[in-house]
C-alpha cells in the first residue's frame, strides 16, 4: 500500500490546490499515468501516480488547498480493501466557521501565531484576522479558515446563496475581474470550474482593463502579483548589496565575430553574450562556493550542485526564472541552446514545475537593452543574483606584454553582483566578481564551440 502526498512543486511553494482526480476509487492505476491536477500559485500540473495499483481511497476532495506532504490518496495492490472515497464534488451545504473553542484574539492574531500562508490569504482577500473564526489547535486560524470565509463571503453579500469557489477559481475571477455570478457553473452541483472561468474569459468577459476618473486600470495578473509579492519577500529577507564591475569582453567580441555567423546558420539563432557569461559565472562559483548558497538558521547552506536560474521576462506581465541543472557540465554550445530553449518555453507556457525547481544562483540579462547597470533583486532563498548589462565598444587602456600603453577599441560591460551581506562581505564579492573578469577575458572560448 502506498500513500500519495501532495509534491512539493517549487522552492517557495508550501500549498497546492487538488483541481481534477482522473481516477475514482476503485480504479486501476498505472505508474506514470495522470492521477490528479494540482494547481499553484507558479503553475498547474498533472501529478502521474507514484506506482501501480488500485486506488484504494481519495482524502482530499477537488477544490480543497492541503499543505505539501498531506497524503491526498492511497494506492494499494490487487484484492486490497477499498475505502469509502471522501465525495470529490466539494458540498455546496455551507461548512460551519466555528467549530472548535476560541481563544481571546489578542492570542490568536498575533503575528507569531498566523503562518505566512495565511498572513497573505488575509491581505490577498482584503481580511483581516479578526472577521476569521480559527478552527486550528487553541482556535488558531488555518488555511482553509481563511479560503472557507472568503469563498463564502462575497456570495452570500451579494445573493444570499453560499456557492463555494476554488481558489484557482477566485485568482482567475480576480486576475480579469469577472463577477462570479455572470457564469453558469458546469460542475457537480452547479459549482463553477477552472473551466468555466477560461470559457468567459475567452469568450469575452468583463476586460481586465477598466477607466477610473480618466486613469487606466490594468489588475495585476497573478504572475505579475506572484512577481511583486517575491520581490518584496526577498527585500525584507536579506541585507541587499551591490557591487559592480567593469568587463574586458574583447576576448569573447572575438569569437562571435569569427564564430558568430556559422553558429547563427547551425543553430538558427544568434550567439550572444550571454552562454558566455553563464559559463564565466559556474566557473567562478566553484572557486567563491559561498555565492552559490541559501541561508538558513544561523547558518549558511553550501550547495555543491550548480542549478544556475535565468531569469525570463514575459513582457509585463512579470517574470520567471528557469533552472538550469548540472549547469556547469554544459559546453558553451550546450549552454546556448539550453539558455535559448528555456526561455522559449517560458514565453510559449510550456515550463513544467521542474522547470522552476532548486535553482542556487541566479541570471539576470537586461543587456540586449543596452542597460548600464542593474541592481537586481536576490531570487530568494539565494544569496545572490548577477545582472549581466549592456556591452558596448569604448576606448580603454591596454598593456602590451612589454608593459607599454596604448588606446584600443574594445567590447566591455558591467556585470553587477547584488549578494546578501548576511552571508558574506564585500571582499569575498569583489574577488569573485574580479575571477569572472579573468575567465572571461582569458579563456579559449573558440575551442569550446
Amino acid at each position: 500500500m502506498s500513500d500519495v502526498i501532495m509534491p512539493q512543486l517549487g522552492e517557495t511553494v508550501a500549498d497546492g490546490t487538488v483541481t481534477k482526480w482522473f481516477k475514482s476509487v476503485g480504479d486501476d492505476v498505472i505508474r506514470g499515468e495522470p492521477l490528479f491536477e494540482v494547481s499553484t500559485d507558479k503553475v498547474d500540473t498533472e501529478i502521474p501516480a507514484p506506482c501501480d495499483g488500485v486506488l484504494t481511497a481519495i482524502l482530499v476532495k477537488e477544490g480543497s488547498t492541503v499543505d505539501v506532504g498531506t497524503t491526498l490518496c492511497v494506492i494499494g495492490g490487487e484484492g486490497e480493501a477499498v475505502t469509502a472515497p471522501a465525495k470529490v464534488a466539494v458540498s455546496t451545504t455551507p461548512t460551519p466557521l466555528t467549530t472548535a473553542p476560541r481563544v481571546a484574539r489578542s492570542e490568536v492574531v498575533t503575528g507569531e501565531k498566523l503562518s505566512p500562508v495565511v498572513r497573505r490569504l488575509l491581505s490577498e482577500h482584503g481580511l483581516s484576522a479578526e472577521q476569521v473564526n480559527g478552527t486550528g489547535p487553541n482556535g488558531r486560524i488555518t488555511r482553509d479558515d481563511v479560503l472557507a470565509f472568503a469563498s463564502k463571503a462575497p456570495e452570500v453579500q451579494a445573493t444570499g446563496v453560499v456557492a463555494p469557489l476554488s481558489p484557482v477559481v477566485r485568482r482567475l475571477l480576480s486576475d480579469h475581474q469577472i463577477d462570479a455570478a455572470t457564469i453558469t457553473g458546469t460542475g457537480p452541483d452547479g459549482r463553477i470550474t477552472r473551466r468555466d472561468v477560461e470559457s468567459a474569459i475567452s469568450g469575452g468577459g468583463k476586460s481586465a482593463t477598466a477607466q477610473r476618473s480618466g486613469d487606466e486600470v490594468i489588475p495585476f495578473t497573478k504572475i505579475r502579483r506572484l512577481t511583486a509579492e517575491h520581490m518584496v519577500r526577498s527585500k525584507a529577507t536579506s541585507a541587499h548589496t551591490l557591487m559592480v564591475k567593469e568587463i574586458d569582453f574583447e576576448n569573447v567580441e572575438a569569437v562571435r565575430r569569427a564564430r558568430g555567423q556559422e553558429f547563427k546558420d547551425q543553430e538558427g539563432f544568434a550567439l550572444t553574450y550571454l552562454p558566455f557569461s553563464a559559463l564565466a559565472t559556474l566557473a567562478a562559483l566553484r572557486d567563491y562556493p559561498h555565492l552559490n548558497a541559501s541561508v538558513g538558521d544561523n547558518e549558511l547552506i553550501i550547495h555543491h550542485d550548480l542549478n544556475l536560474g535565468i531569469a525570463v521576462d514575459l513582457d509585463a506581465d512579470g517574470l520567471v526564472v528557469p533552472v538550469l541543472r548540472g549547469a556547469d557540465q554544459l559546453s558553451l554550445r550546450e549552454m546556448a541552446r539550453s539558455i535559448r530553449d528555456v526561455a522559449t518555453r517560458a514565453r510559449t507556457k510550456k515550463l513544467s514545475v521542474e522547470d522552476l525547481a532548486r535553482g542556487t544562483f541566479t541570471i539576470t540579462n537586461p543587456g540586449p537593452f543596452g542597460t548600464l547597470l542593474t541592481g537586481a533583486v536576490i531570487n530568494q532563498p539565494q544569496v545572490a543574483i548577477l545582472s549581466t548589462d549592456g556591452v558596448s565598444r569604448k576606448p580603454v587602456v591596454v598593456t602590451s606584454a612589454q608593459g607599454e600603453e596604448s588606446i584600443a577599441i574594445h567590447s566591455t560591460g558591467m556585470l553587477a553582483l547584488t549578494f546578501d551581506h548576511r552571508a558574506i562581505d564585500g571582499a569575498y564579492a569583489a574577488r569573485f566578481l574580479v575571477r569572472m573578469g579573468e575567465i572571461l577575458s582569458t579563456r579559449d572560448w573558440a575551442s569550446e564551440l
